[in-house]
């Protein structure tokens, strides 16, 4: 028997109804559940062909155990090395070589040295930066925030200099990024499964969470529809995330990537909505099920982005 487990931590609506959806196809030879940790041994395999991955980015214990179980062979969506790894800057960068648009970006040091370190720690930094040719290549209003963050925490919207290095005093260690603002006439949130599913939603992100996601929407074009759909497949492809949300922002017919760093997406029945959740639940449980056939006993079963690959192939 192969098991499918997922690993998740406050939700509840949709890894209930992922073990279920799973269950319910009855696939000779393998079934769902939740993960169940009663020790962690160096080195020993999980007994799980596939692990959904809904929580590790707020449990480090978690995250060791999956990386742990990946070396044993199982196919954990995310892949708990790359998830490690990655941040929002490097995602923009990686963007730009992937022909898919991004707001105009800089990554900045932090405002406080980090601990344990001193002033000859950060002595290859210019004091001060380049200040105004970074506000001339951003250009305000800006969004200021973390590198590496989520959830909308520690995020700042500038309108100028002074507003800015006002936000900046607050920051303490953190490394945060100075991004354009993109003023958009429509905005879409999709989900990506297995590099391969896509589901385009129409999005609101100055609305209050549980109205953001917009039913009814107006008519939208099916150029753009085409071009959202080809960039999120683009941007997971090269990043190698098999679960994840792509923001658009459209300007001007264009639509920009905002954020496409979310391995652990938002997948609640009561926000995403019910034609959402059904898809977003049947889309996860056929990845599941197409890994734990694909599984092979000890081999490396992980998910790697074509950057990772290709630049592994190449000997860079």
């Amino acid at each position: 028997m192969k098991k499918i487990g997922i690993l998740f931590g406050q939700e509840d609506t949709f890894p209930w109804a992922f073990i279920d959806r799973v269950n319910s196809k009855q696939i000779a030879g393998i079934s769902a559940e939740p993960v169940l940790i009663d020790k962690l041994l160096q080195g020993e395999p999980s007994g799980y062909a596939v692990i959904l991955d809904r929580i590790s980015q707020d449990i480090p214990f978690y995250r060791g155990y999956l990386k742990n179980a990946a070396l044993n062979g199982t196919a954990v969506v995310n892949n708990p090395f790359w998830w490690s790894a990655d941040e929002k800057f490097f995602n923009n960068c990686l963007a730009t070589k992937v022909g898919v648009a991004v707001p105009k970006t800089v990554l900045l040091p932090s405002k406080e040295r980090p601990a344990d370190t001193n002033e000859k720690s950060m002595r290859n930094l210019a004091f001060p930066l380049d200040w105004q040719a970074i506000f001339d290549y951003v250009g305000f209003p800006a969004f200021f925030k973390p590198f590496a963050g989520g959830g909308w925490k520690n995020v700042y919207r500038v309108t100028g200099r002074e507003d800015f290095f006002h936000s900046y005093e607050e920051t303490g260690q953190l490394v945060m990024m100075l991004q354009e603002e993109v003023v958009f006439t429509e905005y879409f949130r999709c989900y990506s499964i297995d590099c391969r599913d896509v589901r385009i939603m129409q999005y609101d992100p100055r609305q209050p969470h549980h109205l953001r996601y917009v039913r009814n929407g107006p008519p939208v074009r099916q150029e753009l529809l085409d071009r959202v759909h080809e960039d999120v497949l683009k941007l997971n492809r090269a990043l190698g995330y098999d679960f994840n949300t792509v923001e658009f922002a459209v300007r001007d017919g264009v639509p920009y990537a905002i954020d496409f760093c979310n391995p652990a997406p938002d997948a609640d029945l009561h926000s995403i909505g019910e034609d959402n959740f059904a898809w977003i639940v049947e889309a996860a449980a056929n990845m599941a099920i197409r890994k734990a056939q694909a599984h092979v006993e000890g081999r490396n079963n992980l998910t790697w982005g074509t950057f990772v690959r290709t630049y592994a192939a190449e000997g860079r």
